[in-house]
């Protein structure tokens, strides 16, 4: 699959072949959908967004120019659907438990020789950081959520946010200084000794 494949496949649905656009779709939706978790911190409304934006890329196809890779202009619309519904809901899930219910993540014990408070402290450490993670500024938070949960590249998310380079990479230092920050103030004074 590269992006040659993609723009044939776009060309084919462009030409009336609309089936090709499902192609798309199947190569593309699981990737899409779990790289909206993290940022809406929800499963259900990672689906609806990643349906908004499939729906908006059939109806903008037209205007995709094969300048980018094909994924890299999906998600672009996908992070501003969802960048929009974050700034309409303005609300901010927190608690285990809702992360629980709503991204299916449970605390698991991975070492079989761990003490029964292990998971319970992994648990804890997991929720300050989701909690302090959805503090961040959205500019910071998006990126910091692409190169630690997505795992990409700096160019990768200076593409798939459409910025340059250098802010991409200031951004991810900034943002990790400010989690740092906002992780030390929630330890508090135990996180000294």
């Amino acid at each position: 699959m590269t992006r040659q494949d993609d723009q044939q496949l776009v060309d084919l649905c462009l030409a009336g072949q609309t089936e090709a656009f499902g192609q798309l779709v199947e190569r593309y939706q699981d990737r899409l959908f779990h790289s909206l978790i993290p940022l809406l911190k929800s499963r259900d409304d990672a689906q609806d967004i990643a349906q908004d934006a499939v729906l908006q890329a059939y109806q903008k196809l037209d205007s995709y120019r094969g300048e980018a890779a094909f994924y890299t202009w999906l998600y672009r619309i996908a992070n501003n659907t969802a960048m929009s519904f974050l700034r309409r809901r303005r609300h901010k899930t927190t608690s285990i438990e809702s992360l629980r219910e709503n991204i299916g993540e449970e605390p698991a014990d991975q070492h079989a020789e761990a003490g029964p408070d292990v998971p319970v402290i992994r648990a804890e450490q997991r929720e300050l950081v989701h909690n302090a993670l959805a503090e961040l500024p959205d500019d910071y938070r998006i990126v910091l959520i692409l190169k630690e949960f997505e795992g990409l590249r700096y160019d990768e998310i200076a593409e798939l946010v459409d910025c340059p380079l250098g802010t991409v990479r200031s951004r991810i230092h900034r943002g990790r200084l400010e989690l740092a920050e906002r992780l030390g103030r929630k330890l508090g004074p135990e996180s000294e000794e």
